[in-house]
């Protein structure tokens, strides 16, 4: 696929997906959902991480309401599960881990994008907001799955109803996202964080992600049971051996990730 809304590039086993569309603040088109959900699924055979960000002074305003082909009444069920049902599934269960390095604002669909991601990083300058209540609409994209578990109930429903910004501060307070950096520091901090994953044991982060995820629908005991299933594939491993040995040696492990 020829991408025109974003821009993928790999550097240092990172695959760096950015919105470009900043004259709309990164507004998702149909095409755009498209180019994510192609990106995101390509990565892993290209990368050892992957992040999303933004150009411009958004990350993502959410649905562009001026895209005439997904914007109708009648069609958002169809726009929803056709489009953002994909484009969401391919970030979260993206074999690599995912982080959305949040440089601006993440309103509606693409604050949820952002909270799809495994780790978000954000500006202080950004600000995450749920916007659908001033449309008449609720909170899409995974926004009702994610808030809930991230937040607690009490701030997802006040996040819903009264659609007002949360900054990236207060976001970091609540457990929304993993860390609010000063903007001078931004793109060091999210490539820093890029690249200690894309360093690590990539098997490892695979089997992390499947068992927290697995682990919000899982009773007790048949999460004991997966972490048992996981630890013993990566106990098999040659990562495995190597921090094993690092840690003997006391030097740092050099993993192959794969």
């Amino acid at each position: 696929m020829i991408y025109e809304t974003i821009r993928y590039a790999v550097r240092e086993d990172v695959a760096i997906l950015t919105l470009d569309r900043p004259d709309v603040m990164n507004a998702l088109s149909t095409q755009m959902r498209a180019e994510i959900t192609d990106a995101a699924r390509r990565a892993p055979g290209e990368a050892r991480v992957l992040v999303l960000t933004g150009r411009g002074r958004a990350f993502c305003s959410g649905q562009d309401l001026g895209d005439s082909k997904s914007i109708a009444a009648t069609d958002l069920e169809r726009t929803l599960r056709d489009e953002y049902v994909p484009m969401v599934k391919a970030v979260a269960e993206c074999d690599i881990p995912t982080i959305a390095a949040v440089n601006g604002a993440a309103a509606g669909a693409g604050a949820n994008l952002a909270l799809a991601a495994d780790v978000v990083v954000a500006s202080e300058e950004a600000v995450f907001l749920q916007a659908f209540a001033r449309i008449g609409l609720i909170p899409d994209a995974g926004g009702t799955y994610w808030l809930p578990r991230q937040v607690g109930f009490a701030r997802a429903m006040g996040a819903a109803l009264f659609a007002e910004p949360v900054t990236a501060k207060q976001a970091a307070e609540w457990g929304m996202i993993w860390e609010a950096v000063p903007e001078a520091s931004f793109a060091d901090a999210w490539w820093t964080r890029a690249r200690h994953l894309a360093t690590g044991p990539t098997q490892t982060y695979r089997n992390i992600k499947r068992a927290l995820r697995q682990g919000l629908a899982n009773d007790f005991e048949a999460q004991l049971l997966l972490e048992a299933e996981l630890q013993g594939e990566l106990g098999e491993t040659r990562d495995f051996r190597e921090g094993v040995l690092a840690f003997l040696e006391k030097r740092q492990a050099r993993f192959e990730g794969r």
